[in-house]
């Protein structure tokens, strides 16, 4: 009976599909400002997601794990809702294309002219980095 005191309600929407529904006793994520990790009766809060790894965890059971590229996160004290871009499982993703757009944004960065728009570069690095982790 404890246990379920610390579940909550966990979902990842994109605007294609909802990609997850399910419960967790603990989610952990990127925001603009930086890592997060989220239990049950957390304070209501809305925040922007930023390019990095999700996970979720549910005592007993395997780490979900997925990418998730960028949004918003609601979070109230028993629903975390994760409202994406773009997320990905593990198996969704191509690595060969990660690495490739992982060197583009490198050169990018490397060779920066006036022409590069450096944001943009980073946030893809960004992108292809997290593609990767997941991926391995």
């Amino acid at each position: 009976m404890a246990e379920e005191n610390k579940i909550f309600t966990v979902e990842i929407i994109t605007p294609d599909r909802i990609f997850y529904k399910g419960e967790g006793d603990m989610i952990e994520f990127t925001t603009a400002v930086g890592e997060i990790g989220v239990y049950k009766k957390h304070i209501p809060l809305t925040t922007v997601l930023a390019p990095g790894v999700v996970k979720i965890h549910k005592t007993g059971e395997d780490d979900v794990i997925a990418a998730v590229h960028s949004g918003f996160a609601e979070i109230l004290p028993d629903k975390v809702t994760l409202l994406a871009e773009i997320a990905e499982w593990p198996d969704e993703i191509d690595k060969g294309r990660a690495e490739a757009a992982m060197k583009r944004a490198e050169e990018r960065l490397a060779n920066k002219t006036e022409a590069i728009d450096v944001k943009r570069a980073e946030f893809a690095l960004r992108k292809a980095l997290v593609r990767l982790d997941i991926a391995k």
